[in-house]
């Protein structure tokens, strides 16, 4: 059996990505999207839990971590396409695919448009409807306060509405990690993501359509997409599982990494 544990580069419709490539290159592939403004290495504990398995890949948004930004204006089209650009130059037919936040938004967007490429989709800490009008000018604020503040600060705000209470007390590790990835984004790239976020659509048409297997999660103190908004998901995509990650706000995957791997492992399991 062939296994692979890369971290490596490819060129994508023009442009540099980076990505962990771990596991058996045989094996069934999982795919992880990472929020904003992060990058890959938010799925270390999921690639390592899953890649005896599983060949599992993660990586960086144009924009984010390691990857180039390209000089075209963000949108989830635009990711959404990257997404499969990215699978066509690895050469993967299909794929269990798991995004959180804006990678769930990536996700939906991708497999409204190419539902062929996917095995089944894991949502995690995210929702289907576009930005209400008070968070949208709290994005374009956000931009503002960057220009006249600098990142430090964004950063600061952002890990508040990140992490649950308990998780602030208790995963330093964690937060310090996260607030690295914000701070080493660049904040051009920060800008035109959350224009991006800003002017997305929701995706509620395209999810009775879904017909594949659907895990959804979400912690359970999630204040940014919190769990009422994966109920409603839930109800609308056909057959979904929906399980709620206790003691996690918006990053389950890092706060509870114990029940959330669990959940994707069983879920991912069924599948293949």
């Amino acid at each position: 059996m062939n296994i692979t544990e890369t971290n490596d580069t490819t060129i994508i419709n023009n442009l540099t990505v980076s990505y962990s490539d771990e596991g058996p290159v045989e094996a069934p592939v999982v795919i992880f999207i990472h929020g904003f403004p992060l990058n890959k290495s938010m799925w270390d504990l999921q690639l390592e839990e899953l890649k005896d398995e599983y060949r599992v890949i993660a990586y960086d948004i144009r924009g984010h971590g390691d990857s180039d930004a390209g000089y075209e204006d963000f949108s989830m089209d635009l990711f959404g396409n990257d997404l499969i650009s990215f699978m066509d130059t690895l050469k993967i037919t299909k794929a269990v695919v798991c995004g959180l936040s804006m990678g769930g938004y990536i996700a939906l967007n991708a497999i409204g448009n190419y539902p062929e490429r996917f095995e089944a989709l894991i949502l995690s800490d995210t929702q289907y409807i576009a930005d209400t009008p008070d968070v949208r000018e709290n994005r374009l604020t956000a931009i503002e306060n960057i220009k006249k503040n600098g990142l430090d600060d964004y950063a600061h705000e952002s890990l508040k509405n990140l992490f649950a209470p308990l998780s602030l007390l208790s995963k330093e590790t964690e937060i310090a990690s996260v607030r690295e990835m914000i701070v080493n984004t660049s904040k051009q790239s920060i800008y035109n993501s959350l224009h991006a976020l800003a002017i997305r659509k929701e995706t509620s048409g395209i999810l009775p359509g879904i017909k594949i297997p659907v895990l959804i999660l979400v912690g359970n103190e999630d204040k940014i997409t919190p769990p009422e908004m994966a109920e409603l998901m839930h109800k609308k995509i056909n057959g979904s599982e929906l399980h709620i990650i206790e003691d996690a706000g918006h990053l389950s995957n890092m706060e509870n990494p114990f029940e959330f791997n669990y959940q994707i492992r069983k879920f991912i399991s069924s599948v293949y």
